[in-house]
């Protein structure tokens, strides 16, 4: 995750209420590697079926853990005292015992997050969702365009009934932010795309660089060019001066995103390298993230479906992550190719490695979207 509005301006919104204030000269200790983030991918159930979605979920999806293995699961997280679990699916909301898990998590004292579509957040859903201490409820809209997102979200009304739970989550008090994956196809939206955003009054708002996993693997042809990627970098760092401490903007699944500003921003060689020790510290599949699948596997993260460290229903979760590999902790030392010889890899740690399994069908190879070394910066 690399919280643009924070490098370029040093102010957020969620991220502070969450973490607490940090800025490139002071990094964020929020998360460490034993003791991670978790996104919770609680069911392969969903009422959508998205082109990119990175767990192939659907309205025949499985259920994954039983109510009482995720009860027992969440015992676990506040046993390592995990600062923030994120709930997410499939659409999490499509578990009918959702907010039991939810309600029993809080009142251990897990800070909740929730990853959604939307569809499913009526006013009544909205109420509950703040009575039980949600702090952010983040939600897919992937374009200032009912047609777009429907069509890329795979049913038709779906940006309407997105807009609705916004708008529920909102009226109930709630933190609310939006999400987009970023593709050629909708890059060149984000002005329309954040005119939107300000008129539904959201806090934050999080671009997700297309990731290769699930579905993701058909859309190698969706990858934007150089050119497209300069001028929507160079779009968010405008927005983020403008819109300082109003709403927040963060991007992830790119860590290059980070050298591309701290590139463009540095005024002299230290403020250089307080950026990039920033971008460093930023996090990362099986840095300051794990996550869980609905049948307990544990991954780096969750796009990363091709590299398991474990199951929950097998060994303790305690033991699960003191077995990081290396590679996603040290990832510089074994990249290949272009990103071998990248002076930044240290701190990018080489983009994204499912890009690079899926994409360039090498886990140690470049990240093909990574835009860089075609850039003048």
């Amino acid at each position: 995750m690399i919280p643009i509005s924070v490098m370029v301006t040093n102010s957020g919104t969620v991220s502070f209420q969450i973490k607490g204030e940090y800025n490139p000269k002071n990094p964020s200790r929020f998360s460490q590697v034993f003791r991670p983030v978790i996104t919770w991918n609680l069911t392969y159930k969903c009422n959508l079926r998205c082109l990119h979605c990175y767990i192939n979920a659907s309205p025949n999806g499985e259920e994954g853990l039983s109510t009482e293995e995720a009860l027992k699961l969440v015992d676990q997280m506040t046993e390592i005292k995990i600062p923030l679990l994120i709930m997410s699916g499939g659409e999490p909301l499509m578990r009918k015992d959702f907010f039991e898990i939810a309600e029993y998590a809080s009142k251990k004292g897990i800070k909740l997050a929730l990853s959604t579509n939307g569809t499913l957040i009526s006013e009544k859903v909205a109420e509950k969702l703040k009575e039980i201490g949600f702090m952010y409820i983040g939600i897919s809209l992937d374009s200032p365009y009912p047609e777009f997102h429907d069509k890329f979200r795979g049913v038709k009304g779906a940006f309407e009934m997105a807009i609705k739970g916004i708008r529920n989550a909102i009226n109930a008090g709630l933190n609310v932010g939006l999400r987009f994956t970023i593709t050629s196809k909708n890059i060149d939206y984000v002005d329309d795309y954040m005119k939107l955003a300000l008129e539904l009054g959201v806090k934050r708002i999080t671009f997700y660089h297309i990731s290769a996993s699930g579905r993701g693997k058909d859309l190698k042809d969706w990858m934007y060019t150089p050119q497209q990627y300069e001028n929507f970098m160079n779009k968010l760092i405008e927005y983020a001066k403008q819109l300082k401490g109003k709403l927040e903007i963060e991007t992830t699944l790119a860590p290059f995103d980070g050298i591309y500003i701290a590139k463009k921003l540095a005024k002299d060689e230290k403020e250089l390298a307080d950026y990039l020790h920033f971008v460093k510290n930023s996090g990362g599949c099986g840095r300051k993230m794990i996550s869980i699948y609905p049948n307990g596997d544990v991954y780096p993260c969750q796009f990363i479906d091709f590299y398991k460290l474990g199951n929950v229903r097998e060994k303790p979760l305690k033991e699960i992550i003191t077995n990081i590999p290396d590679l996603f902790v040290n990832t510089e030392k074994y990249l290949q190719g272009e990103c071998k010889s990248c002076i930044y890899n240290e701190y990018c740690k080489g983009g994204d490695r499912a890009r690079a399994y899926y994409w360039n069908e090498n886990i140690y190879g470049d990240d093909p979207l990574c835009p860089l070394k075609n850039l003048h910066i």
